[in-house]
């Protein structure tokens, strides 16, 4: 089974920081990301940037605006997918990601959201 994982950051709380101690706890990230690319079980891993459009439908045509689309005080920064037998398997797994590693990036917001996949198109 499949699993999407998006990492979360509270961007105001980690902007507010200065970018020496930033730099410093992003180079605490590696190792980790080591471990789980070393699972065997991550399909893909992506670091996002913070720049969103939006896209719905509006009088029929498709309109497009800045995002995020949902108000929150946490953004999206990451995402990874990964395959695992069932969501306790996918736990252990996410769990090795730097945003729960890192005693630091709980300053910052970080976190893990975990999501089954119901559909999932293999390339051919």
């Amino acid at each position: 089974m499949k699993f999407l994982c998006l990492g979360y950051l509270d961007s105001a709380r980690m902007d507010a920081r200065p970018k020496e101690e930033i730099d410093a706890v992003m180079n605490q990230c590696p190792p980790h990301l080591d471990e789980l690319y070393n699972s065997g079980q991550l399909i893909i891993d992506a670091g996002l940037a913070p720049e969103t459009k939006c896209l719905r439908q509006a009088n029929g045509k498709v309109k497009v605006t800045d995002g995020p689309f949902t108000e929150a005080k946490e953004m999206i920064g990451s995402a990874f997918l990964i395959e695992a037998r069932d969501m306790e398997e996918a736990i252990q797994i996410a769990s090795l990601h730097p945003a729960v590693q890192i005693g630091a990036g709980e300053q910052f917001g970080w976190g893990i959201e975990i999501r089954p996949i119901h559909y999932f198109k293999k390339e051919e």
